[in-house]
C-alpha cells in the first residue's frame, strides 16, 4: 500500500490509531475509521456500534471492528456523549470498507471538550506524513 492510494479528506481530523473526526455544522462530531484502517482490516464483517447515551473519553475504546483478519478496537477521537450509533452497520458492516468517510461512519458524538481535545488530533497533512513514516517502517521489516 502506498500513501497515494489512501483517501484523506481535508475536512477531518485523525488519530494515530486511524480514527477520524468530522465536526458537523451542528457542532456534533461524526467519527469513523480512516481509509488506511479499513484497507488494513480488509473485509469488515462486524462492527460493534456504540449505543445512544454512552459516554466516551478521548482515545478510550468506542467499540470494535471485526474483519476476516482480526478484531480491532476503535478509539474515540474525542470525549463526549454518543448521540447516535450508525445502526446501518449492524446489517451492512461492509459500508466501512466501501465508504469509510460517508455511510461507513461509526458514531455521532456531542463533544464535551472539543476545543482542547482537537489539539490532540492530526490534520490531514500531519496524518499523511504519519502514514508515510508508518508505511516506510512496515516496508523495512
Amino acid at each position: 500500500m502506498k500513501v497515494e492510494d489512501i483517501v484523506l479528506p481535508e475536512n477531518v481530523y485523525y488519530t494515530k490509531e486511524h480514527e477520524w473526526a468530522l465536526i458537523t455544522e451542528t457542532g456534533l462530531v461524526r467519527v469513523g475509521i480512516s481509509d488506511y484502517a479499513q484497507k488494513e482490516l480488509h473485509e469488515v464483517v462486524f462492527v460493534d456500534v456504540p449505543s445512544k447515551g454512552v459516554l466516551v473519553k478521548q482515545m478510550e475504546p468506542l467499540g470494535t471492528a471485526e474483519s476476516v483478519k482480526a478484531v480491532s478496537e476503535l478509539f474515540s477521537p474525542i470525549s463526549g456523549e454518543v448521540v447516535e450509533g450508525n445502526e446501518e452497520l449492524v446489517l451492512n458492516p461492509e459500508l466501512v470498507n466501501q465508504d469509510p468517510y460517508g455511510r461507513g461512519w461509526i458514531a455521532l458524538i456531542k463533544p464535551s471538550n472539543l476545543q482542547q481535545e482537537i489539539e490532540n488530533l492530526m490534520t490531514p497533512t500531519a496524518y499523511g506524513d504519519y502514514l508515510i513514516k508508518l508505511l516506510q517502517r512496515k516496508h523495512q521489516v
